[in-house]
């Protein structure tokens, strides 16, 4: 019997997939809702890699794990001015593109954007990028605002008495220093990367003047609750407000939602696929990566997501509807108008991140 039993194992160890051999896995640490469904399953399948998936909604998030070290993650997403400040903490390693060779369907103009905070595009790659902008219930807008009222300014979310009139259906903004404060600098005609104390100052008070009609600062729950009617209006990130509008649609609830770049400009934001020094599982790593950066898959994730890709050879494999939409793939005229914010020295970061609790608690 015991010589049955060994002769079963040894002929189930030398099986095309040997049960008894040990599985290659990679670990990714990704935004919520932030890749299609089937794309993992498709990878494992294909490869024979298990994807072991955590996610996270805050880049302070993950910043914390990478600088604590051994943070057991191989794939890791961080937005481009998290990037930026990690890669001098030496959180990162160079990538070595002769392992990426998808790499050469990356689109130009977004890899030479992320070079300013990743000179040369040593570290990372992007994934998807987007606009920080308004979302909104369409019936709402014209309830509060009259028939033929237009979300195209951010006076809406700054002026108090405008902001005012959303208080009841339900007011949400991103719980993000990094996305409210620039946009309120900017607002105010200022530099959006301005660390001058006086500048800071004045958008946290621009902030907390319309604090008291803010129902809450997230930066996950507002995707449900505006596809769903349970508020309103949001300070929002571009897909993710996108994604809500398809969800209302595919509900028949009656809701309809809008996304709005607004005019006086907004912030274009990267995430970016990146390796941590410590990753432990790296060829499996670069595999995963280079799979992300077939047209195919990319462009599954940004048709789901309604993300712009930086995978230019996906953009002709993406629905039209999707390529079509400025709010998506901005126009030229549109992307003139958009800003984008680079790494804090520390002690800036510090004095932005009290002026934000303030601002949130109201104090």
């Amino acid at each position: 019997m015991l010589r049955s039993l060994c002769a079963v194992a040894i002929v189930t160890c030398l099986a095309p997939f040997p049960a008894c051999a040990e599985q290659r896995i990679v670990n990714f640490f990704n935004w919520s809702n932030y890749i299609a469904p089937g794309v993992l399953d498709d990878f494992t399948r294909e490869t024979g890699i298990k994807v072991v998936y955590d996610t996270f909604d805050a880049n302070e998030t993950l910043e914390t794990r990478l600088l604590a070290g051994k943070s057991g993650y191989d794939v890791v997403v961080p937005t481009a001015y998290f990037l930026q400040r990690q890669i001098k903490a030496n959180v990162f390693q160079k990538l070595d593109k002769s392992k990426l060779p998808n790499l050469a369907n990356a689109w130009a103009v977004v890899t030479e954007r992320l070079a300013v905070y990743d000179p040369g595009n040593v570290y990372a790659v992007n994934y998807m990028w987007g606009t920080t902008g308004i979302g909104y219930n369409v019936k709402a807008v014209r309830e509060a605002l009259g028939a033929d009222a237009r979300i195209d300014s951010w006076d809406v979310v700054f002026r108090p008495e405008i902001l005012a009139r959303f208080k009841d259906c339900g007011v949400h903004m991103l719980d993000s220093a990094d996305d409210i404060l620039p946009a309120a600098l900017n607002y105010l005609g200022l530099d959006p990367n301005s660390t001058a104390k006086a500048d800071l100052d004045r958008a946290a008070d621009l902030v907390g003047k319309v604090r008291p009609f803010v129902r809450k600062f997230h930066s996950s729950e507002y995707l449900s609750a505006l596809a769903t009617g349970e508020i309103c209006l949001v300070v929002g990130w571009s897909g993710d407000i996108k994604q809500a509008q398809s969800r209302a649609a595919e509900a028949h609830n009656g809701v309809e939602i809008g996304y709005s770049i607004p005019r006086e400009g907004a912030q274009m934001f990267f995430d970016n696929l990146a390796i941590p020094a410590d990753a432990n599982h790296v060829a499996e790593a670069y595999e995963l990566i280079n799979y992300l950066y077939r047209p195919e898959v990319a462009a599954k994730s940004s048709e789901f997501l309604s993300y712009a890709s930086g995978n230019l050879a996906s953009q002709n494999l993406i629905d039209p509807k999707i390529t079509g939409d400025p709010a998506i793939y901005p126009d030229e005229a549109t992307l003139k108008k958009l800003f984008v914010i680079t790494a804090r020295d520390p002690a800036s970061q510090r004095i932005i991140n009290r002026l934000w609790t303030r601002v949130k608690t109201g104090q």
